[in-house]
């Protein structure tokens, strides 16, 4: 049997890169005990626990996101050097060891070392690593594997807030935190070590499991309006251009708002006269319309160029704020949560997307680290101005007519954002 019928008869299994993309998921929802939703739960414990005000945990918990946003580009190198499959592990067992550490908590100085863990190993090294490994697996279906995939932190989202609040009331904080230990090195570690593989040629394939048949035969042809770039990028040639610049802005603004929302969502709903209840199913309302958005995202950054994508969603962004700043009734909140979970689900797909299309996927640990840090930055620095807004006013309408002018400033930098020219070598192998 020749070469090309053989080739043939293995694009005929189903690609490994859909099992990569479900561990990547899975990653997504193991970063969950770093995430503000879930370390949202335990902020009342320690106030009434052990007497610290409420604004001494706040103040620990946006210091400690702040090391680990600047932290964060060490992990990127290391991505970059020892690959996905050993760092998963090392990150996994790390966060699990993390969590034991939290269950001990006994004095300020140990809440802020183990925020700190949480937040780089959980909300940064554990987004970080999947959203390396995929784009390394898939080019022409990129959109689609990092819709599925983001679905992980949807799931997570919805989820680990219920399940801590019932270990926390029912078992206590320690047993919570320990059981997210067990849980960590238990599956993730097992599971990052035996299914990971970090690039399609570590099992004999191409990327999107195409074959030099398929591509011989031109099949499988990427839409020619969408641009993936084939050049290892290093992160001292990505600085360079202008959309990495204009596109790490586009990180910090949802990151910003979004956080200092969700952080006050209670407050700022109570301010317009309806319960915590309710609060909480806006929340639920959003992580439900996000989840079938997810699908819709991947398939039209694959299809539309993804600068323009993000440009327009921004401009639904403005609709979010505007929705919530105006939202006096159940009906306007409501659409403000479908609108929000709408504007999370393109936001996330298309940034899993537009950094490997723009920059290429050798090196985009590093530049991904980059990236990472200005969310966490932007997430650190929400919460602040809505505390402050509210202190000085009394309320939160001044800080939301204020947001509006960033989603503005999203769209812009969004549009002025296509991909950037590849990097001219010299002969000698120098970079133009």
């Amino acid at each position: 049997m020749n070469k090309s019928k053989i080739e043939i008869n293995e694009s005929k299994k189903p690609f490994y890169g859909w099992m990569i993309v479900a561990v990547a998921a899975l990653t997504l929802f193991f970063s969950g005990p770093g995430q503000t939703y879930s370390v949202s739960i335990f902020i009342d414990h320690y106030v009434e626990t052990f007497g610290w005000g409420r604004t001494q945990v706040s103040s620990y918990y946006s210091m400690a996101t702040l090391v680990a946003g600047f932290t964060l580009p060490v992990i990127g190198r290391a991505i970059d050097k020892k690959g996905q499959r050993w760092m998963l592990v090392a990150i996994s067992f790390a966060l699990g060891m993390a969590a034991l550490w939290m269950s001990f908590v006994r004095t300020p100085l140990m809440l802020v070392v183990g925020f700190f863990l949480l937040r780089l190993l959980g909300q940064g090294s554990m987004t970080l690593l999947p959203n390396t490994l995929v784009p390394a697996w898939f080019q022409r279906n990129r959109g689609k594997a990092l819709s599925l995939m983001a679905l992980g932190g949807v799931v997570g989202s919805a989820a680990i807030p219920p399940l801590n609040n019932f270990m926390l009331v029912h078992f206590g904080a320690a047993i919570a935190w320990r059981t997210w230990t067990i849980l960590l090195l238990a599956v993730m570690v097992p599971v990052g070590w035996t299914l990971i593989r970090n690039r399609p040629e570590d099992k004999g394939l191409k990327p999107d499991g195409d074959t030099d048949h398929d591509l011989d035969q031109n099949r499988f042809r990427p839409a020619k309006k969408i641009r993936v770039s084939s050049y290892p990028w290093r992160l001292e040639e990505a600085v360079r251009t202008r959309a990495f610049w204009l596109l790490l802005l586009t990180m910090a603004i949802p990151s910003m708002i979004n956080t200092g929302i969700t952080f006050h969502i209670v407050s700022i709903i109570g301010e317009k006269g309806f319960s915590s209840a309710f609060a909480a199913s806006i929340l639920s309302i959003m992580a439900l319309s996000q989840f079938p958005m997810t699908f819709v995202a991947g398939f039209v950054v694959d299809n539309v160029k993804v600068h323009l994508v993000k440009g327009f969603n921004y401009i639904l962004y403005l609709g979010v704020v505007l929705a919530i700043f105006l939202g006096d009734s159940p009906g306007l909140l409501i659409v403000y949560a479908v609108l929000h979970g709408i504007f999370m689900a393109f936001d996330s797909v298309s940034t899993g997307v537009i950094w490997p299309n723009y920059f290429g996927s050798t090196h985009l640990g590093s530049i991904r680290s980059i990236t990472m840090t200005s969310m966490v930055v932007g997430s650190a620095l929400g919460p602040l101005p809505f505390g402050m807004a509210y202190d000085i006013f009394g309320g939160y309408n001044e800080i939301l007519i204020l947001m509006m002018a960033f989603p503005i400033l999203g769209a812009l930098a969004s549009f002025a954002s296509p991909a950037p020219e590849e990097p001219e070598e010299t002969e000698e192998g120098e970079i133009k």
